[in-house]
């Protein structure tokens, strides 16, 4: 058996200037807290980062990213939502941080037909808003359609409540979300938990993130 539970300085080496990795997460909830404290402290830079959000509802999750973009580690990201987090606001009006605003939806199966093999989709979402500039259009039994691709990434930071040691992993509640989308869409996973157990300790019905997809496990306190 491939041994997955590694450090976490050991894990995030894996992250190299110019990747574009995926971040779970919504706000807070199964949001990687700890990978993007220690990314932070990475020499890496020109990242593209992928997320629902930018996460300016949580205290906790500000102090993990600030420093992320006040040191320009992240050039850009594609989430759903910004709303009022001055710090990002602030870097796009200055130029330092290009961004793609991707309606929730949208970035959820773009995310999942990556990991499916799927070369694209139909959409009505995003007609007559700049969000169709640029991209095909089709009509589709009486409706324009966008034609949306496949988001794919580097490297998934993800967060589970706890997996065993082949990478099995079992989620609390809502945290679940874009989690096992990302892991699904990424070049390698690094999967933040914060119990681990013994193999076969998960009942197979039980496994909501098949171990397959998980490169690397990193045990961290929950924040």
């Amino acid at each position: 058996m491939i041994e997955k539970m590694t450090d976490i300085n050991t894990a995030l080496n894996i992250v190299k200037s110019g990747d574009t990795i995926m971040v779970g997460g919504f706000t807070l909830s199964g949001c990687p807290i700890n990978l993007l404290k220690k990314l932070a402290e990475k020499s890496v830079n020109d990242l593209t980062a992928i997320s629902e959000d930018v996460g300016y509802a949580n205290d906790i999750y500000n102090n993990a990213v600030t420093s992320l973009f006040e040191n320009e580690t992240i050039k850009k990201i594609c989430v759903s939502f910004i709303g009022s987090n001055e710090l990002i606001n602030k870097l796009i009006n200055e130029g330092k941080l290009t961004y793609e605003l991707i309606p929730q939806g949208t970035l959820a199966e773009r995310i999942r037909i990556a990991g499916s093999g799927i070369g694209g989709f139909y959409t009505p979402t995003g007609i007559g808003t700049v969000a169709e500039e640029g991209k095909e259009k089709r009509l589709i039994n009486g409706q324009w359609q966008l034609l949306e691709l496949p988001l794919y990434a580097d490297v998934a930071l993800i967060k589970a409540y706890k997996a065993d040691h082949m990478g099995n992993a079992v989620f609390k509640y809502s945290a679940q979300n874009f989690n096992p989308l990302m892991a699904m869409a990424a070049t390698t996973v690094i999967l933040e938990v914060e119990k681990v157990v013994e193999n076969g300790e998960i009942e197979p019905d039980e496994v909501q993130l098949p171990g397959v997809f998980i490169d690397h496990i990193v045990l961290c306190n929950e924040e």
